[in-house]
């Protein structure tokens, strides 16, 4: 049996919008910032997937699989090797437990930047 940890060798960074307002509640420009640093697996698509998603008006380049969370949401954005990626879709859990590990779809373009 293969292990979960085995898998999760890829390091990124899950971004989060920052406040839209100052201490004193005015409105400022927001930022991305640092939410977490985390393990796990980025899958790019190959190229007959890529192909058929662009074919069903996707953008998803990749999969991202992690442990078992609930605080990452399609409202935050990954950071992997330098390039950045939206989330596109909820967490879709593993079938075994549903427990165990969650799988995201990462899309890249500009929207994320």
């Amino acid at each position: 049996m293969n292990s979960l940890a085995n898998e999760l060798r890829h390091r990124i960074t899950v971004q989060a919008m920052g406040p839209d307002r100052d201490e004193d509640n005015y409105p400022i420009d927001p930022i991305w910032t640092e939410y977490k640093k985390l393990w796990a697996k980025v899958t790019h698509l190959s190229g007959k997937d890529l192909i058929a998603a662009q074919a069903n008006q996707s953008k998803v380049v990749a999969r991202l699989k992690l442990r078992y969370r609930e605080d990452i949401t399609t409202e935050m954005r990954i950071i992997y090797k330098d390039k950045v990626y939206g989330i596109d879709s909820q967490a879709l859990e593993d079938a075994n437990t549903g427990y165990e590990y969650v799988t995201f779809l990462l899309s890249q373009g500009t929207e994320h930047v």
